[in-house]
């Protein structure tokens, strides 16, 4: 029987869902101690709504740090919020340039906190924008007096990271942990004893925490491929393993980008430069379909840009071999011999 035809409430499925929860915990450092670690569905794109339903009450103020378009949507969602009755979202810094572009996140001075905001949002990772924080010990995550949340989407154990310095730690599955799906969250526990009593109950962090994400029925295959993936991270030689082959992976192609003599061009400041989408445009517009179209004949695909910004953008996850980087580069390296 395939474990979609188990009972989530079965001791076959039991274990799976344990088994995932422990990886979890173990790989981002998150330990059940300490912390609530949740299975829940509707992806980031409905934790930027649960968040402030949970956390930011009326009369109350969070704080966002902007570096990109997802950062965008969480607090897009949460001026939703405030106007059923919640709090205020506050920007307190964002790096959105004149041409409306991300090319960098912002240093620790720029910021304008609240005091006794609620909490802080910040997003690790812009997939769209190729913006990254903590690439480098230059540009760390921003400190806060208050509880700092981070939206991990799309580099969640692709690099380490120090969880204690957050408050709150969620992903959407399908970049690194598994199938779309299943989004993970991880609370310290008094974080998750903070929310709100007074909004529905299945969108409380308190009822999935007090009912092992078992209260109602969890996307069952999805942690289980959960479960197969970061058993074989934990194999792999864990995170700090993935990290150095992902920082090589992203070291190829930036080198490629730098030793083009300017024919390839990545916006993105180097201290910022994610190691989990690396975006870089060309001369033209032209070029940049002759270059996708090329790619894509030697079974190179999904280059081309968000349609949001345009561009060429190259996503190298976890699954991402080293291997197929280099070949990448070296495509890169011809097209703009023939092209340049």
């Amino acid at each position: 029987m395939s474990v979609m035809e188990h009972s989530h409430r079965g001791k076959v499925y039991e274990k799976v869902h344990s088994e995932a929860t422990a990886l979890v915990a173990e790989l981002l450092g998150t330990p059940l101690d300490t912390w609530d670690v949740l299975f829940v569905q509707g992806g980031a794109s409905m934790a930027f709504a649960q968040i402030p339903m949970n956390f930011l009450g009326p009369n109350m103020t969070a704080d966002y740090v902007v570096t990109g378009a997802w950062g965008e949507k969480a607090v897009a969602e949460a001026r939703t919020i405030k106007a059923l009755g919640g709090g205020e979202p506050h920007v307190a810094a964002s790096t959105k340039g004149a041409d409306k572009s991300y090319v960098r996140v912002p240093k620790q001075e720029e910021l304008t906190l609240t005091p006794n905001a609620a909490y802080l949002h910040v997003t690790s990772n812009e997939t769209i924008h190729g913006v990254e924080y903590a690439v480098g010990p230059e540009m760390p995550f921003p400190k806060a007096a208050v509880p700092i949340v981070v939206d991990m989407s799309s580099d969640i154990l692709g690099r380490r990271v120090d969880a204690s310095q957050f408050d709150m730690i969620y992903a959407g599955a399908q970049k690194n942990i598994g199938p779309s799906g299943v989004t993970i969250v991880a609370l310290k526990k008094e974080m998750t004893a903070r929310g709100r009593k007074d909004i529905p109950t299945i969108f409380q962090y308190r009822t999935v925490a007090e009912n092992q994400s078992l209260y109602n029925t969890p996307p069952t295959f999805a942690i289980y491929l959960v479960r197969n993936t970061l058993t074989w991270l934990k194999s792999e030689g864990g995170v700090a393993a993935i990290e150095a082959r992902n920082r090589k992976k992203a070291a190829a192609i930036y080198a490629a980008i730098d030793g083009s003599g300017g024919f390839y061009r990545c916006p993105v400041e180097p201290a910022c430069r994610s190691i989990m989408n690396v975006v870089w445009r060309l001369p033209t517009a032209e070029l940049e379909e002759t270059f996708v179209k090329e790619a894509s004949a030697q079974r190179m695909v999904g280059l081309k840009g968000h349609r949001a910004v345009g561009g060429i953008r190259a996503s190298i996850y976890n699954a991402a071999e080293l291997s197929w980087c280099e070949a990448l580069a070296a495509f890169m390296k011809d097209f703009a011999k023939r092209y340049g």
